[in-house]
């Protein structure tokens, strides 16, 4: 753990675990959770000192801790619709909005050289990698009130999750099919990024291509290339057609 102690030597402990706490509402035990918590693999590539191993098990948390939210909020709705809200609340772009609003950004570290980092969801990986720090210092019911006070509550609006849709590719397609279009979506470019995969996927009408997304995995770049052909041709939130004002 050299490199994350020597990363945040800049910075005393005392004064580190006064951000987190400005931000999370209470003072890490151990702090080195935190700090690993906060260092994105393109400042260090060994796997005890940045922050994927805690994000894989922030996922998994979040995850388990949203189904037992929903599943005490809604005591009469079936699996599948628990399941579609638990799918729009940890999605990756609602995380990374979320990240942000809460002050990630301030204190997250990583190569801000790194240009396809400013398209990633990189913040809502630290979210998530928070949690997993969280998870690991306070145990469940702790982490449990944690996101429901400082992530649900606040920032998660349940009526209109409810109503939001967030499979871009799916909305492009039936805009697609109603218009006689055709749709595809290709790899443009596939190439190693920091020692990872970065796809960029472009969206193409009728041969003309309208948009592309980057991301370390086609999914996410397919939903942000989809999402991004969305407000290109101005399609409407609810109908699916074109705004008639474009």
């Amino acid at each position: 753990m050299k490199f994350i102690k020597g990363f945040f030597g800049n910075k005393s402990d005392k004064s580190l675990k006064k951000e987190l706490k400005n931000i999370l509402g209470f003072c890490p035990k151990n702090l080195l959770l935190y700090k690993t918590a906060l260092t994105h693999r393109s400042l260090c590539e060994n796997v005890d000192e940045n922050n994927e191993r805690l994000e894989y098990l922030g996922d998994a948390v979040l995850s388990a801790l949203v189904a037992d939210y929903l599943y005490r909020r809604y005591p009469y709705n079936e699996e599948g619709f628990l399941t579609e809200m638990r799918s729009k609340m940890v999605n990756r772009q609602q995380l990374n909005e979320v990240a942000v609003k809460m002050g990630l950004k301030k204190i997250a570290k990583y190569n801000k050289q790194d240009i396809s980092l400013k398209t990633s969801h990189i913040f809502g990986n630290t979210l998530e990698a928070l949690i997993g720090a969280i998870y690991l210092d306070y145990g469940y019911k702790r982490t449990y009130q944690w996101v429901a006070d400082y992530i649900i509550l606040p920032h998660m609006f349940m009526d209109e999750i409810e109503l939001k849709e967030i499979n871009h590719k799916n909305k492009l397609y039936g805009w697609a099919g109603k218009g006689g279009k055709v749709l595809e979506f290709l790899t443009v470019d596939e190439h190693l990024e920091n020692g990872r995969r970065l796809f960029t996927i472009g969206v193409y009408v009728d041969g003309e291509c309208i948009s592309k997304g980057k991301g370390f995995n086609k999914k996410d770049a397919s939903q942000i290339a989809a999402n991004q052909a969305i407000e290109i041709l101005g399609i409407n939130n609810d109908s699916g057609a074109p705004a008639t004002d474009q």
